[in-house]
């Protein structure tokens, strides 16, 4: 069964074919979930690419309440995935992508190196972006893509910086950082609680400082973290 569900949804993924939920007929559970995103990362990187990250989900107490859970998910970032700063995104290799602000982090030593303002680029293989928890994460969090911006030093106080996402100059969302966990930093122990070891040079995205906003053909996106700078990306047209 993991092979076979991990298989649909890699199939999926390539064929930009949005799939029907299945996880109630497959007996789906969060463990099972796991390993099918184990065999769906093993074909990427089968075909080439390297996992160079780490991503968490449900990081907001909203997000947890509204999927009827107490504890935050992960997923893995490929190089593929990785968009330049400023770069272009081409949206005919996505179903009905999203993005939404984040706060990444860089990790050497097992301790936060560096911080960095960043956008993630989601993409469900779900059809209408619907799914339950061990469908999400058996597709791998909805990974798509992420840009991260310039790394800087880590602040003394990061638990509560003012996060705006702007979509061809107009405000999408504004929130704060502290909708990830409460303090981003919180997502280190997090991420290795969860993922086991993370390597040196490895990126951590803590998690949504806000709700996603879809991602429209030619649209320029920018995200500003109050300290941390600004770092954006365009669709294709």
């Amino acid at each position: 069964m993991i092979d076979t569900i991990a298989a649909r949804l890699d199939e999926a993924a390539v064929t930009r074919t949005a799939l029907a939920q299945f996880g109630a007929d497959a007996g789906l559970d969060v463990a099972t979930a796991y390993q099918v995103q184990d065999a769906l990362v093993a074909r990427r990187v089968g075909r080439g690419e390297a996992v160079v990250g780490v991503k968490l989900g449900l990081t907001s107490r909203a997000k947890m309440t509204q999927m009827g859970v107490d504890e935050v998910i992960w997923g893995r970032l490929t190089d593929a995935m990785h968009i330049s700063d400023g770069g272009t995104v081409d949206l005919s290799g996505h179903i009905h992508p999203k993005v939404e602000p984040e706060v990444a982090f860089l990790v050497e030593g097992g301790a936060i190196a560096a911080v960095a303002p960043a956008v993630e680029l989601i993409d469900s293989r779900y059809r209408d972006f619907r799914f339950t928890l061990p469908e999400v994460i058996a597709d791998n969090t909805s990974a798509s893509g992420f840009v991260v911006g310039p790394w800087q030093p880590v602040p003394d106080n990061v638990d509560n910086l003012g996060v705006l996402l702007e979509v061809d100059g107009r405000v999408a969302q504004v929130g704060s950082t502290a909708a990830i966990l409460g303090d981003p930093r919180r997502a280190l122990p997090e991420a290795a609680r969860l993922a086991g070891e993370l390597r040196d040079g490895w990126v951590l995205l803590a998690g949504a400082a806000t709700a996603a906003v879809p991602l429209t053909p030619g649209a320029h996106v920018r995200v500003t973290v109050e300290q941390l700078g600004t770092v954006s990306l365009r669709a294709s047209a």
